[in-house]
């Protein structure tokens, strides 16, 4: 089958661009052919469609509701996909909620979550360092840091759960480097190998994010062996496996607030995680596949 991928940049590492060029290795490797400039039997729009080539699949990563943008407007072109999309894939069932709650319900979808490429985890070298190696337990979190990814709440929780012989580690862009402490290393933005090969020196992933949909890095930390603690709001606990910890979030009603003005967690508030769904890249193209040749029917 040939898979138009429309607006993806293969060249990009944030998250959605990263799942995609994952998910074309993959669904390339079963067979199909993977193009973005040639005729395609169908096509798989991430977020919205940028022109229409062939029956539209609608990947869906979550919409606007932050009160402090403009979020009916951004979420016109979305919501205009949504209404002519042959198929829709939902990243979460928080998703799922989420949409039909602002642009109306549909029985065209199905829930695909991420999923990562476990064979090529397997093959990256753990990190070692003589200032990791020196500490019994290693905590991680990683992002593309803004208010509402809760770094300083991350901080607090290995603060107060963590011993004096373990160590956060902590990556990506714009983390507020201002709390020094000696047992906190700041490791910038990194790429994927980089990342997972400190993944798989880290024993805790800890991504206390609020409202988050499917975030990657959870999903490449569980695979790397890290043991998840996240928030319960959003879709984060779906991908964050059965021994995933989580923290009881807000309850929200689905009106738009201010996301970038989280509260703080009540950390005694943690239940045992109860979601168990696959985060094998062979096993989430497969579901892919079904739905988009359902959209050519």
């Amino acid at each position: 089958m040939r898979i138009f991928f429309d607006n993806v940049d293969f060249s990009s590492s944030s998250g959605p661009n990263s799942f995609a060029s994952k998910l074309a290795k993959n669904l390339a490797e079963k067979g199909n052919i993977i193009n973005q400039f040639e005729i395609a039997d169908v096509q798989l729009s991430f977020v919205m469609a940028t022109q229409k080539r062939a029956p539209i699949v609608q990947r869906l990563d979550g919409i606007y509701f932050n009160s402090e943008q403009d979020w009916q407007s951004l979420n016109v072109p979305i919501k205009q996909t949504y209404d002519i999309a042959d198929q829709i894939i939902f990243q979460t069932e928080f998703d799922k909620d989420l949409t039909h709650q602002y642009f109306g319900k549909k029985d065209n979808f199905t829930i695909i979550h991420n999923g990562t490429d476990l064979e090529a985890i397997s093959k990256i070298q753990t990190m070692h360092h003589p200032i990791i190696d020196k500490f019994h337990k290693v905590w991680m979190c990683a992002s593309s840091w803004r208010p509402h990814k809760r770094l300083s709440e991350n901080i607090r929780y290995f603060l107060e759960h963590g011993s004096e012989k373990d160590c956060l580690l902590i990556a990506g862009k714009n983390a507020e480097n201002d709390q020094k402490h000696d047992r906190i290393f700041y490791l910038g933005d990194l790429n994927w190998v980089e990342l997972v090969s400190f993944y798989k020196r880290s024993d805790y992933f800890v991504h206390l994010s609020l409202m988050d949909h499917c975030p990657n890095v959870v999903v490449d930390a569980r695979a790397a062996g890290c043991k998840i603690i996240c928030a319960s709001s959003g879709g984060t606990k779906e991908i964050a496996g059965t021994n995933a910890t989580v923290i009881k979030d807000m309850d929200w009603n689905f009106h738009p607030f201010r996301l970038y003005n989280p509260p703080m967690l009540d950390f005694s508030k943690k239940a045992s995680n109860t979601h168990d769904n696959p985060i094998d890249i062979n096993v989430v193209a497969e579901k892919y596949l079904s739905v988009l040749k359902q959209a050519t029917m």
